[in-house]
């Protein structure tokens, strides 16, 4: 098909994108850049996902170590999707992420799930280790 020669670059284009922009919430949460949130306080559970976010990101948008910081990242969303978003609450449809306002915790942790399981791709510094 005519379209599968453009699978390797959307397939980079979603790597780099996704850990790019999942670095700049850990930037957030770390530096406070590009927000109006307060930076968490050193250690707190929330300062340490902003250090997964930040470091897994830009090795996932580089391509470096990507399977396991994929993997990370999505267990990371998961986790933040499950205790921050659903709350394992049942009642007045908060299970559903457009409920609860957990899109975009469920999405990530997806996108990385992919990504681990279809490990870095062409354009990525793991192919020249």
């Amino acid at each position: 098909m005519k379209l599968d020669r453009l699978r390797d670059p959307a397939y980079t284009a979603l790597r780099i994108g996704a850990g790019a922009m999942f670095s700049l919430h850990g930037m957030q949460k770390l530096f406070g850049v590009l927000t109006t949130h307060a930076k968490p306080p050193i250690g707190s559970q929330v300062w340490i996902g902003g250090i997964i976010e930040l470091v897994c990101g830009v090795l996932v948008a580089v391509g470096f170590f990507t399977r396991p910081a994929a993997f990370l990242a999505s267990g990371t969303m998961a986790v933040a999707y499950t205790q921050f978003h659903w709350k394992g609450a049942f009642t007045g449809w908060r299970f559903l992420p457009v409920v609860n306002q957990g899109e975009l915790a469920l999405l990530y942790a997806l996108v990385f799930l992919v990504i681990f399981t279809q490990g870095p791709g062409r354009a990525a510094l793991d192919r020249r280790r």
